[in-house]
């Protein structure tokens, strides 16, 4: 179990790193396998030796090699977050080919949270292929989050997409204009993966951490009732919550209630 780990954390760093190339190229509608990552000061292309996760931004000081300006720290953190978040799922749900999935799919959500926070849009390129993806493995591999010892099933899996669709399209129509199409299509792919008890708990723990953080920036940054703040990384975070959490979190809700 040990080397299944740590072979799980080292590939959740190289994936980390792809994953900086599809956050930097999405929204521009670049290619992410073409051309070789390259520094944005100088342009110089990153040696293969400069590209190792974390280890490289460490040995280089946040620094370029050629032109010494400094690199985002963002790099090694999302190279980081998704190694841990591959461990997470692992340690959680166990080895079967379910995992692959899930490990895309919470890749997928450190995607889309920092494109969201740095261009306000949820690329419809990791969207729209997920809801069928997340229909056909929910039909065939994937367990249920909130019952883990049941499959999620087809049925599940096809009424949280049209659940999160449907639910997050009438809050946009009320909201006239408070949130965007593209929140819609996302809780319609965390429906098809999470089924439709994740879309309810990933509505409620979306918008409690998105208030929470909206009162804080009105706190401390002087933001405005009015102030745009993008809803994708907190319904991202609260999908992990799902994920991870949500048997535990019904069975407290449940004994709560007995």
């Amino acid at each position: 179990m040990s080397l299944e780990l740590l072979f799980v954390a080292l590939v959740g760093l190289a994936i980390g790193s792809f994953l900086n190339v599809c956050i930097h190229r999405m929204p521009r509608g670049e290619s992410i396998v073409h051309p070789p990552s390259k520094c944005p000061g100088c342009g110089a292309s990153i040696r293969a030796w400069d590209n190792v996760p974390v280890l490289s931004y460490l040995i280089l000081g946040g620094k370029c090699r050629s032109c010494k300006s400094p690199i985002s720290m963002r790099y090694p953190l999302v190279e980081a977050l998704n190694a841990v978040l591959w461990v997470l799922v692992y340690l959680r749900f166990g080895t079967g080919w379910h995992l692959p999935v899930l490990l895309a799919f919470v890749s997928s959500l450190v995607v889309i949270t920092f494109v969201d926070l740095d261009f306000q849009i949820i690329p419809d390129r990791i969207v729209l292929p997920w809801i069928v993806i997340g229909l056909v493995a929910g039909a065939t591999v994937l367990p249920d989050p909130f019952l883990r010892a049941e499959p999620l099933g087809w049925a599940n899996s096809l009424i949280g997409a049209g659940a999160g669709f449907v639910l997050f399209l009438v809050i946009v129509i009320a909201s006239r204009g408070g949130m965007g199409m593209g929140d819609v299509k996302m809780m319609g792919m965390v429906g098809a993966v999470l089924g439709w008890k994740g879309v309810l708990l990933t509505t409620f723990a979306g918008s409690v951490t998105g208030a929470l953080a909206g009162g804080l920036l009105i706190l401390f940054r002087g933001g405005g009732r009015k102030t745009k703040v993008p809803f994708g990384p907190f319904l991202a975070l609260a999908s992990l919550i799902s994920l991870l959490l949500g048997q535990e979190l019904l069975r407290w809700y449940m004994h709560g209630r007995l």
